[in-house]
């Protein structure tokens, strides 16, 4: 039994994977906010960017975490086409439960349906990142903690859900999203507490790509994405502002036509004479 280390880099892989997970889940419910109040393409617009900021944070939170994690008596490796499917699972997945609670007309049903999607896809992201894994060994889980983490994803997934649709102030949504961020990084934990490693020595060259090759170039792509679009999302009137923008233009173009109706009647006789 090979013995394993979670935190080979001590708190930096945790601690940052917690960072990641927050900030893809604080970007993901403002963009749920956003698209709640917007209609027709903007909504749909705003809901991709939400399921693509919560699946990439996710994502990233996992790998991150992974490249902290090591087992005694053999490299690890990744199968690199199983990883990067592990992304597009975690986008997918997470995209139904969100356009499920944005287009849902019965709010209660659609946050059921919108949690359970969204954690099965959290869930399904982690076990399939974890079956790229390449070692020389074999891989086996407990089933009760599976399940368990299972549990946390589908209730961390529901908890953000409903903040989303209940919470609509940034302090509010930043709280939730700490939240969110510290229950999906429980779940990835709870998750690799399950898995015991039968190592089988072997010099024999492992396939795939190290977490330095891949997954950490990847890891740095993904993470400049939430920031950037962090900054966009930040920088975008919200519906309110918009509102408020067009209501101040209504009025100042009203008030300049009274102004210019009015002038014309004290004096009549400035207009053009006749030609003669």
């Amino acid at each position: 039994m090979g013995h394993l280390d979670h935190a080979a880099y001590g708190w930096l892989t945790p601690v940052l994977s917690y960072v990641m997970a927050s900030i893809g889940a604080a970007l993901g419910l403002r963009c749920t906010v956003r698209a709640l109040a917007a209609t027709g393409p903007s909504r749909r617009n705003w809901l991709v960017t939400a399921a693509s900021a919560i699946g990439t944070g996710i994502w990233t939170m996992h790998f991150v975490a992974m490249i902290g994690f090591h087992v005694t008596g053999t490299e690890i490796h990744y199968n690199v086409p199983l990883t990067i499917l592990s992304l597009l699972v975690a986008m997918i997945v997470v995209g139904a439960g969100v356009f499920a609670v944005g287009y849902g007309r019965d709010r209660g049903r659609a946050l059921v349906l919108g949690g359970l999607t969204t954690g099965l896809g959290v869930a399904s992201m982690h076990y399939l990142g974890m079956a790229a894994l390449r070692l020389h060994g074999d891989i086996s889980y407990a089933p009760l903690t599976v399940g368990l983490s299972v549990a946390i994803a589908v209730l961390a997934a529901t908890a953000a859900l409903w903040a989303a649709l209940n919470i609509k102030s940034p302090v509010a949504v930043a709280v939730a999203s700490l939240v969110m961020g510290a229950a999906v990084t429980s779940m990835h934990y709870t998750g690799m507490l399950a898995v015991a490693v039968h190592v089988t020595p072997s010099d024999q060259a492992l396939p795939g790509a190290t977490a330095m090759q891949f997954i950490f170039p990847l890891a740095v792509g993904l993470g400049s994405y939430l920031f950037i679009t962090s900054a966009f999302v930040a920088l975008s009137p919200t519906a309110d502002e918009r509102a408020a923008s067009a209501s101040a233009s209504a009025s100042a173009s009203a008030s300049a036509s009274a102004s210019a109706s009015a002038s014309a009647a004290r004096h009549p006789g400035e207009r053009s004479a006749p030609a003669r």
